[in-house]
């Protein structure tokens, strides 16, 4: 239900939407694998460079990979996102359901990798080709050995994202109660997650996984209650 605003929020000048629906009882670790099943459903986001002289410049691209925090994009070297990463490496990645109106936003950096990468190969689909075009001279053909076929990496550096709360129905009311009654609609809840936490998950999982493999592990109970919270803040 919507909740009142206070007289703290306007001393502090905080933003009242932000503050009411910010989640701070969620372990991380859980915050992190929800936001792993949330963009993993939603193939297709905004892929965001900084252009020079004009600013953020945007384009809808698909996921090639996710890996771990990481995401990977096919793309043609020829194309201008490819100039914009050599001035500026900062990028932002942008998704969002349409049914729920739930978004995800990342922050990071990109590299970009020259055709000689062993994952274009891996991760190729024959359908890229439909956007590379065959020239008919055996090289640009739009297969894994074209040299315009190369790969983005972005690397978060800081993500947060928001999930409905409501049904539509629900959604509407809050608003209209809201404003009926000078309140704040509570619609959602807003996660925010920083490389650090990002990355201390990732390692936590490759150690488990590599002590997994190497030798039986004892209070196997103990580890795993560790592994899970990694990132949390609670280990």
């Amino acid at each position: 239900m919507p909740e009142p605003l206070t007289q703290s929020e306007v001393d502090s000048k905080t933003d009242p939407t932000v503050a009411k629906q910010f989640d701070t009882e969620t372990p991380k670790s859980e915050q992190i694998d929800d936001f792993y099943k949330t963009v993993d459903k939603l193939q297709i986001g905004l892929l965001t460079t900084m252009r020079p002289g004009i600013g953020p410049v945007s384009r809808s691209m698909a996921v090639a990979k996710r890996n771990g925090p990481d995401f990977l994009f096919f793309a043609n070297n020829h194309s201008k996102k490819f100039s914009d990463l050599e001035n500026d490496k900062t990028a932002q990645i942008t998704f969002q359901n349409s049914s729920t109106q739930d978004w995800v936003s990342i922050s990071g950096v990109a590299t970009t990798v020259s055709n000689e990468d062993p994952r274009i190969k891996e991760l190729y689909n024959p359908a890229l080709s439909a956007w590379f075009g065959d020239l008919g001279d055996g090289v640009h053909n739009g297969k894994p050995e074209d040299p315009r076929m190369s790969l983005i990496e972005v690397q978060p550096k800081y993500i947060s994202y928001w999930k409905s709360t409501v049904t539509s129905l629900g959604f509407l009311k809050e608003v209209a109660v809201g404003a009926w009654k000078g309140q704040v609609a509570n619609t959602y809840v807003l996660f925010q997650l920083s490389n650090f936490l990002l990355r201390r998950r990732l390692n936590a999982r490759l150690v488990f996984l590599s002590q997994l493999l190497t030798k039986p592990v004892p209070n196997g109970y103990i580890l795993w209650d560790i592994f899970a919270n990694a990132g949390s803040g609670e280990t």
